[in-house]
């Protein structure tokens, strides 16, 4: 069963490349192999290599200048997994895609299921959602998890900047009235293969061609709960030298920190139609932090 990996080089897909290789010979494709605006070349490669599984980890992350870059941001997350779609259709293919919790306007007061109406707010979370409804129009095969928060050792991400601004700062105002759940790269790319294998011996498909599933750890917090976690657990670990403590770090309301691109208040997902489907308990994002905080102070340290 041959597998076309898009995103390699990105937080998921770095860890889909482990994750994915048990389950038959993995093509990983990072953007000098496939770049996703570049539709014909998309569809060339898929036609060329006939996956049986193709996984979609390549998305426009940069949520603030999306505001700006609309149409390439719509291009690469909503146009390229429709194209995607439509070629995992016509092969019999089962297409794997990651969405987002800003499909949501975050107003709802408790965590949102799957079936609860999207309204997004920004370009990219438009994008995103434009992305889904491409995929399921397709028709085909196709499994959607939407996740929120992630982060891992690889890549830019929320931990690696509080990190770095504990380096340099002594003091630090981080919003604490937007709340979701840190998801772990690692967590996405393991209940990923789990999902696959489950779907490879015909179970959990039978009864819907497209699943849709949101993905994510089980404890939620505020950024500032998180920022708080991550200086107090980095200060335990070896080889980290921050000025910064987590008593100084000040909670303040999201009117005080303006972005281009509103973010959802609500982020928090409901995952009992994955935990229910596969058999799956999301896990606590902390233990993968602690992990993520030694392998960075062994790598700063040379080993």
């Amino acid at each position: 069963m041959g597998i076309l990996l898009l995103g390699k080089d990105g937080q998921v897909g770095w860890q889909l490349q482990r994750s994915l290789a048990p389950h038959g010979p993995v093509i990983a494709c990072g953007r000098s192999d496939c770049d996703l605006t570049d539709l014909d070349r998309l569809r060339s490669m898929v036609r060329q290599l006939k996956p049986a599984v193709v996984v979609n980890a390549s998305a426009y992350t940069a949520v603030d200048r999306a505001e700006s870059e609309a149409e390439l941001a719509m291009r690469v997350n909503g146009e390229a997994p429709g194209l995607l779609a439509e070629e995992t259709a016509r092969l019999g293919a089962l297409l794997i895609h990651y969405s987002t919790d800003y499909v949501y306007d975050g107003r709802k007061t408790s965590p949102y299921l799957e079936s609860d109406p999207t309204n997004p707010q920004s370009v990219y979370g438009r994008s995103k959602l434009a992305g889904e409804e491409a995929i399921r129009a397709a028709g085909g095969k196709s499994v959607i998890f939407r996740t929120s928060w992630v982060f891992g050792a690889r890549g830019g991400n929320f931990v690696k900047t509080i990190l770095r601004l504990a380096r340099e700062k002594e003091s630090l105002n981080v919003v604490a009235d937007q709340v979701g759940s840190p998801t772990p790269a690692a967590m996405i790319a393991t209940v990923t293969g789990v999902v696959l294998a489950m779907l490879r011996k015909g179970r959990a498909m039978n009864r819907e061609k497209q699943r849709l599933y949101h993905l994510c750890s089980g404890r939620p917090v505020s950024w500032h709960e998180f920022a708080c976690t991550i200086v107090d657990r980095a200060g335990a670990v070896p080889g980290f030298d921050l000025r910064l403590t987590s008593e100084a770090i000040r909670a303040i309301a999201s009117s005080e920190y303006p972005t281009a691109a509103v973010r959802p208040a609500n982020s928090r997902l409901d995952c009992t139609r994955l935990e229910r489907d596969f058999g799956l308990q999301m896990p606590d994002w902390e233990p993968y932090l602690v992990r993520m905080l030694q392998l960075l102070s062994l790598k700063q340290n040379g080993y």
